[in-house]
């Protein structure tokens, strides 16, 4: 073959500062790219093989070489595939890859600002100028026969080629690494770039320097495989010590024995894994072996708390692992890595168009041999196919999910408080993973019992009847006077009333310590309340209560409940007087003030905040808007004096005593305390005044 100088067979000489600028979003993708092609080659001659129109040599190995030279300034790519004729490298390089580029520079012309485009025209190959400005294949076709070539192309359009040198089939890219990518010719760069794409891919893949100094290990001489080159045998004789024995003679003992061993040159390890663990059948996987794979993959020494294999053949081929690991974190840190491969061959992490938005808190890997690999992220969102993944991986999720609870409930009681911030963010970003999980979500009591929304109903109810036949003795008196007065209006008001009455209030915790008064009192009626304690629930419950019109969900410190007041005492005149009282020694004239009968005489004051000013407040809050003044909202913060309490007594009948402020102080800042912590200015105040209070009480 004579000496060849060409035109690559393409319309435009723009293309390579395209490539360069902006074909790939990420500058390493060329590794990528080329070790792919490399694999490609490879799975050919295999599959030539297989079909008895090749034989491979019996130690054939297939295997990428990956060699960086720092003095050369050059990066190779070897591979022992399919290798090319010179026809072929024609075909191939100089025109297929060209075939979509003239289209592509028209659609994307314009748009070399917007998100990088990754296409997919075959240009894998000419990624390698995004690095390089000269690049040259010396090639081998299996072909019997098959003359070897050598191409070279520095980044315009024209190329020569001539007959090459190579002996063996297969292929060698070597790049010419030009002067902002010599980062490229670092072992530790390359090496870094490989475990981050080709970690798992189906070959092996050997990285080494050129002209590195040899590197040596001795190993047993049992132990020698063929392919090793054994530099020195190395015979160590038996060592012996002179000892006592039970009679106090002295005897000689063999302490290890003799042993041959071998210098070898150092053993490449493959960067590869070509066995990754999802590409096994769950049944072959032990749970060893996936914890294993999550410590290397994720380097997380925290043990996942379980995890779901995915394998899948039909509709699409798609096979993966999510592991969860412990989220006790608050929300917004937990970083979840969902890598996404093609065929072994890494592409992204956490790709929202092919993992739902909740999932992202995981950690895994999902396999798609069906997603284009170049993934252009305009494109995949409006993949019907991709949205059809995601949709599968949030049911698998699902399924195993409430399978977990329906037939391992221990365990996923002991695992809930961990999960459940991930599956209620799933509830509340996914109506179908809602529908499926709304039964198994769970809610543990103030007696750390964890109950199902049904649960509670039924608990609610159960201590609801006993309060309920009264009520309904006053309900059929009501109708029978509506009836007499024929107000059929009013009597049709009262019955929306009654069916409004019907919702079940679930009572709540946020914090188990700071609202310890108000269970107690709970407690003492026989009452129940759930703890959520997250900061995705405010947000969570809110979705329950539209999801289930029939409950609704009250903090425990929210408008008292009835059954902890007595009812009877008209106590208006009292609650005006205190109202007066306390705007003026709070100088507060916004705040709430009600004197009530409370059941429990020990406790002299709350505070109660309306369950949507709370809700308000904790959206904020979440959304970044700090805290709040409720006033905004009508101030309604209401402050419950009880009755009963000698304390309140003492204020409401010494209203015109000079200590009386203080005390009205303290009272507020106690109430406060149970409610929320104080500002620290408030702390400060308070713990002065008490003080104070002390002094008074030992003069």
């Amino acid at each position: 073959m004579g000496m060849k100088h060409g035109n690559l067979s393409i319309n435009s000489d723009n293309i390579f500062p395209i490539i360069k600028k902006w074909m790939y979003s990420d500058h390493d993708i060329f590794v990528r790219e080329l070790i792919s092609n490399g694999c490609d080659a490879i799975t050919k001659l295999k599959k030539l093989d297989g079909a008895g129109e090749y034989t491979l040599p019996e130690d054939y190995k297939p295997r990428i070489q990956v060699i960086v030279d720092d003095k050369e300034k050059t990066l190779k790519f070897i591979d022992n595939g399919i290798g090319m004729t010179a026809d072929e490298v024609e075909e191939y390089i100089t025109q297929i890859a060209f075939s979509g580029a003239t289209e592509f520079l028209e659609k994307y012309k314009d748009k070399t600002d917007q998100d990088q485009i990754i296409g997919h025209f075959g240009l894998g190959f000419y990624s390698a100028f995004m690095v390089a400005d000269d690049v040259h294949i010396d090639t081998l076709s299996f072909q019997e026969g098959a003359k070897p070539v050598h191409w070279e192309c520095d980044g315009s359009t024209e190329y020569d080629m001539d007959e090459g040198s190579r002996q063996e089939v297969g292929t060698e890219i070597t790049l010419y690494l030009n002067e902002d990518c010599l980062e490229f010719s670092n072992e530790y760069r390359v090496r870094e770039v490989l475990e981050k794409y080709c970690s798992f891919m189906p070959v092996e893949i050997f990285l080494s320097k050129a002209n590195a100094e040899p590197e040596y290990e001795t190993i047993d001489e049992a132990d020698l495989r063929e392919d090793d080159e054994v530099i020195e045998h190395i015979h160590e004789e038996a060592k012996t010590e002179e000892r006592e024995n039970d009679k106090g003679e002295k005897e000689t003992v063999e302490v290890s024995p003799a042993r041959d061993q071998v210098k070898i040159k150092k053993r490449p390890v493959s960067i590869s894994d070509i066995h990754p663990l999802w590409t096994k059948h769950p049944n072959d996987c032990t749970e060893e072996e996936y914890k294993e794979f999550y410590r290397k993959v994720f380097l997380d020494y925290k043990e996942p708390l379980f995890w779901i294999h995915l394998n899948m053949d039909y509709p699409f081929n798609l096979k993966g692992i999510l592991y969860f690991p412990r989220i006790n974190t608050e929300y917004d840190s937990i970083e979840g890595t969902i890598k996404l491969y093609n065929n072994q061959v890494f592409i992204a992490d956490n790709i929202k168009e092919v993992i739902p938005e909740y999932l992202m808190l995981l950690k895994g890997v999902i396999d798609c041999p069906d997603l284009p690999l170049n993934v252009s992220r305009s494109a995949l969102q409006n993949d019907g196919f991709v949205k059809k993944i995601s949709d599968y991986i949030s049911k698998k999720v699902a399924d195993r999910l409430s399978g977990m609870c329906k037939t391992d409930r221990e365990n996923y009681e002991k695992y809930w408080d961990d999960i459940n911030p991930f599956i209620k963010f799933g509830c509340i970003k996914d109506s179908k993973f809602s529908e499926k999980m709304m039964d198994y979500v769970l809610y543990k009591n103030i007696d750390d019992k964890y109950l199902t929304l049904k649960d509670c109903i039924e608990e609610n109810e159960k201590s609801a009847e006993d309060g309920e036949e009264a009520v309904e003795v006053k309900e059929s008196e009501d109708s029978a006077e509506a009836k007499e007065s024929g107000e059929g209006a009013e009597a049709k008001e009262t019955g929306e009333d009654a069916e409004e009455k019907k919702k079940t209030t679930i009572y709540y915790v946020t914090d188990p310590v700071q609202q310890s008064q108000y269970i107690n009192m709970f407690r003492e009626q026989g009452m129940d309340a759930v703890i959520l304690k997250h900061n995705i629930d405010s947000a969570f419950i809110t979705h329950v209560e539209r999801a289930n019109e029939e409950v609704k969900f009250q903090r425990i410190d929210a408008d008292l409940t009835e059954d902890l007041k007595e009812t009877g005492a008209d106590l208006a005149e009292e609650t005006k007087a205190m109202e007066e009282l306390f705007r003026k020694a709070l100088n507060n004239d916004k705040l709430e003030v009600k004197v009530e009968n409370l059941k429990n005489d020990k406790i002299s004051s709350m505070v109660t905040l309306s369950e949507e000013s709370r809700r308000m407040e904790e959206m904020m809050k979440m959304y970044g808007m700090g805290t709040m003044d409720t006033s905004m909202f009508g101030g309604q913060q209401t402050l419950i004096l009880n009755a009963k309490h000698p304390l309140v007594k003492y204020i409401f009948e010494h209203r015109d005593s000079e200590d009386v402020p203080v005390f009205c102080e303290q009272l507020y800042d106690l109430a406060m305390i149970c409610n929320k912590p104080l500002t620290p200015e408030g702390m400060t105040k308070f713990i002065a005044r008490s003080n104070e209070i002390m002094m008074k009480l030992a003069n």
